[in-house]
């Protein structure tokens, strides 16, 4: 591992490297059109005093990616070699559709086509619909459109729906315009956030792809822990850390990081399914690791108007407890089976790869520099990316050449291609809870069953991020859910409202390593050569902390720093010895104490669990403080009782009995 290779190996995910010369060609034109389009919209530029309109803007980005799904995208298993030739029609049609409504974009938003629904506008917008289904379908599969088309078609029916359910019915014309023509349907907050916000930081990914960062990561991670029993999964966990915080997508960061990881992991003696699942894992949580968080601090701070710095610094206690817990299950694991660190010979140079890696350093400093100082916004990872094209000229085995450029703008096109797949369909199922009068009502029963029980209005709010979590772009999801459900149960329960986005975010993760979805732990099984569902059930072992750190955090949210400082040390140094006996007792190795019969893995789980608890207020009867007592005491009776057995058993060995 000391030597990575020149090129990134890449997981082959979609059917762009089986298509034809021209149809690639095509599928990179359209995605340098489509950053040509970003620029000028970001940049405020104009060509020959014309400029583009907000909707224009959004139609043609559509007309550059959607189009793309239906290239890049198979529509089933079989297809995903090929091209069949009703991909190309849907394409074609994908083309003409939202080339023409990018020409009509301005009329559309100055007129109101909703409000002037022709026949011709009511077949266009419908023909919109379907395609957005199947796209939805090919990206998230079958459950997931089947419930964005109950919310999209619920207008039609909505006054014969019963209690929570009921609202304004709606015309077929009026409910699928707003879908196609209004700002509450495809041309709503999620596509004005990632057309305006997001493009930049998927860009930056892309250049951090192409330009061998995952490699940088990976050699810098590996020189800091390599040295330790289970180097290579502890590689894994730092690295996917490091990197997925830049990247934001779990996808990217298993291809980048995970190619190199899994296999080093396997070859010491991972089996595949536990070597998939902790790069998936480690890969998930890039999102929520400071500086950058994969721009999801951003994109809080643009929907809460809390400062971005402010939102950074609560994430960083969170995220540690998460990388703690897993690295925890990493070592205990080496520990009960006897792996060993890495050779010294495979270790790289911490001065060297520091000295090499330079230009990632500075690149990821300038980022941070430019979102927390200078309030670049949007531009900054544009910036950033400019930055990281001209430094990588620094060395022969960074610099972008032809084909890394091209292989950037792929990887781009890639990503922006997965985002639009959801996009217009999470559209129908925003214009369609919009339109009567549903979210009302909904925010209404929330705040009425908060006053009966908090913990039963959590509970539900997991259930909701898990099915919207399906999507596997977390993204997304938080921005839809950000306008439906955080407001609600903010006013329901009066916690804080970070700590409430805080929560969301962090269990609409849970559903990329969550089975029967589990989209990250899949891709890690698929580069490990695992079983899909055996992956993704490690993957939830291994991901413990992800289940029930976000309770403790709204029941405490000086675990964000929104309290006492004394509070916050406190709390934080108890989850950290609670966090290592819960997760030792589901891996069945103690530290000092060694391999844990059933009944005491049981016992240490509950009693780790109750010494990171932080209580809520007057809601229990115990305080935190006495809860941590009982657990702490009760982990000293389990390791009293193991040390009288193995005392016992050692006496009957020397007496022969």
């Amino acid at each position: 591992m000391a030597k990575a290779p020149a090129e990134i190996p890449k997981i082959e995910i979609t059917r762009y490297d089986s298509l034809p010369k021209l149809l690639k060609s095509i599928v990179i034109v359209l995605t340098i059109f489509g950053i040509g389009i970003f620029l000028v919209y970001i940049f405020s530029w104009s060509i020959g005093g014309f400029s583009l309109s907000p909707y224009m803007y959004y139609y043609l980005l559509y007309f550059a990616f959607f189009t793309c799904v239906f290239l890049t995208l198979p529509m089933r298993k079989k297809d995903r070699n090929r091209l069949p030739w009703y991909d190309l029609i849907l394409a074609a049609l994908v083309f003409g559709i939202f080339c023409y409504l990018a020409v009509n974009g301005r009329e559309i938003q100055r007129f109101g086509w909703l409000l002037h629904m022709t026949t011709f506008r009511v077949a266009l917008a419908s023909i919109m619909g379907l395609l957005a289904l199947e796209a939805g379908r090919r990206m998230a599969g079958l459950p997931f459109t089947v419930i964005c088309l109950f919310f999209g078609l619920y207008p039609l029916f909505a006054e014969h729906m019963p209690g929570l359910l009921w609202g304004i019915s709606q015309p077929f014309d009026y409910t699928i315009g707003s879908f196609a023509f209004s700002d509450s349907g495809m041309l709503g907050l999620p596509a004005q956030v990632v057309g305006g916000k997001l493009f930049g930081f998927l860009i930056f990914a892309g250049m951090l792809v192409a330009s061998g960062a995952g490699r940088f990561f990976l050699n810098l991670a590996t020189a800091l822990m390599g040295r330790f029993r289970g180097g290579p999964a502890k590689v894994a966990v730092l690295s996917s850390g490091f990197f997925g915080s830049l990247t934001g997508t779990p996808i990217s960061n298993i291809a980048a990081t995970g190619a190199f990881t899994i296999p080093a992991m396997k070859r010491l003696g991972y089996p595949p399914h536990y070597a998939g699942a902790i790069e998936a894992v480690a890969s998930n949580g890039g999102i929520i690791m400071p500086p950058v968080m994969g721009t999801i601090a951003f994109i809080m701070a643009v929907i809460t108007d809390i400062p971005y710095a402010d939102i950074v610094i609560a994430a960083i206690i969170p995220a540690v407890l998460y990388y703690w817990g897993l690295l925890v299950q990493v070592d205990a694991y080496a520990a009960r089976v006897g792996l060993k660190a890495l050779p010294q010979e495979q270790l790289p140079s911490l001065r060297k790869t520091l000295k090499e890696g330079w230009p990632y350093i500075v690149v990821l400093i300038f980022l941070v520099f430019g979102l927390l100082y200078m309030r670049w916004e949007a531009k900054a990872p544009v910036y950033a990316s400019g930055l990281l094209f001209l430094l990588s000229f620094t060395r022969r085995e960074t610099m972008m050449t032809p084909k890394r450029i091209v292989a950037t703008i792929a990887t781009v096109g890639g990503l922006l291609t997965y985002i639009m797949a959801v996009l217009a369909i999470i559209g129908l199922l925003l214009s369609g809870l919009f339109l009567p009068g549903s979210i009302t009502a909904l925010t209404a029963k929330i705040v009425t069953m908060a006053g009966v029980n908090v913990v039963a209005v959590l509970l539900i709010a997991v259930a909701v991020c898990y099915v919207f979590g399906m999507v596997g772009i977390a993204l997304i999801a938080y921005i839809v859910l950000s306008v439906i459900a955080v407001p609600a149960l903010v006013t329901a329960t009066g916690m804080s409202v970070m700590a409430i986005h805080f929560f969301f975010i962090y269990f609409l993760l849970m559903a990329n390593i969550t089975p029967p979805v589990a989209i990250a732990a899949f891709v890690g099984a698929a580069m490990a050569g695992a079983r899909p569902m055996k992956t993704g059930f490690t993957a939830m072992r291994l991901a413990v902390v992800l289940y029930f750190i976000p309770f403790f955090f709204v029941f405490n949210p000086s675990l964000i720093l929104e309290g006492p400082i004394l509070e916050t040390v406190y709390l934080f140094a108890l989850c950290l010895v609670g966090i290592w006996i819960l997760a030792s007792g589901l891996e069945a190795h103690l530290f000092k104490v060694g391999r844990l019969e059933p009944w005491a893995r049981v016992l240490l789980v509950v009693s780790g669990f109750l010494i990171a608890f932080p209580g809520y207020g007057q809601m229990l009867i115990l305080t935190w403080w006495m809860t941590s007592i009982i657990g702490a005491g009760l982990t000293a009776l389990v390791i009293a009782a193991i040390s009288v057995r193995k005392k016992a058993v050692a006496a009957k060995l020397v007496t022969g009995e």
